[in-house]
């Protein structure tokens, strides 16, 4: 006899005593009650960690994005760029830039916190136009790679403007050195 530990979301939770005959484990009458229990529990947990990441980003977006944002769009009026920036509550907000004069947007910077998220695991879809005639052409991509889930609340509104414009400033690049 021996005890079975369970570990979801490495709380230490142990199984009742399993009894082992002829290499078949035979379960005590209560301990699969408890795998039950500790099973709806784990359920829980999730749901909390699900509510908290969507509370979290929420927050992200408030406090760190939209001043990001708001900043950048008035920055860009000084080079005759129109800008706008959004915040679909709970999934996703961005940016985006027109190309100059045209009113076609050339640039999207969008952050999306996946569906059933756990944690502020973002995603980051960049798009972009050639020019104003052709289609966006589209990449995904872990958001600021080096920044761990637990750190994304304390990233500066700084550190994200210069994430935004340096992928800005590679996609101007690309485009004045493309061959299409």
């Amino acid at each position: 006899m021996g005890l079975r530990k369970s570990r979801p979301f490495k709380k230490n939770l142990e199984y009742g005593i399993i009894k082992k005959r002829l290499g078949a484990e035979i379960m005590t009458s209560d301990d699969w009650k408890d795998r039950l229990r500790i099973f709806f529990e784990s359920i829980e947990v999730l749901e909390r960690c699900k509510q908290e990441a969507r509370e979290n980003f929420k927050q992200f977006c408030e406090f760190i994005a939209e001043p990001a944002f708001e900043a950048l769009a008035e920055e860009m009026k000084t080079y005759r760029v129109k800008s706008k920036f959004w915040t679909q509550k709970g999934s996703s907000t961005g940016i985006e830039f027109d190309f100059p004069g045209g009113g076609v947007d050339s640039f999207h910077y969008v952050i999306v916190l996946p569906k059933n998220a756990v944690q502020l695991k973002l995603r980051l879809q960049l798009k972009g136009r050639i020019s104003p005639r052709t289609p966006l052409e589209e990449s995904e991509e872990a958001f600021m790679e080096k920044v761990p889930p637990d750190r994304v609340l304390k990233i500066s509104k700084e550190e994200l403007l210069s994430d935004i414009v340096e992928r800005f400033r590679n996609y101007i690049y690309a485009v004045l050195t493309s061959a299409k």
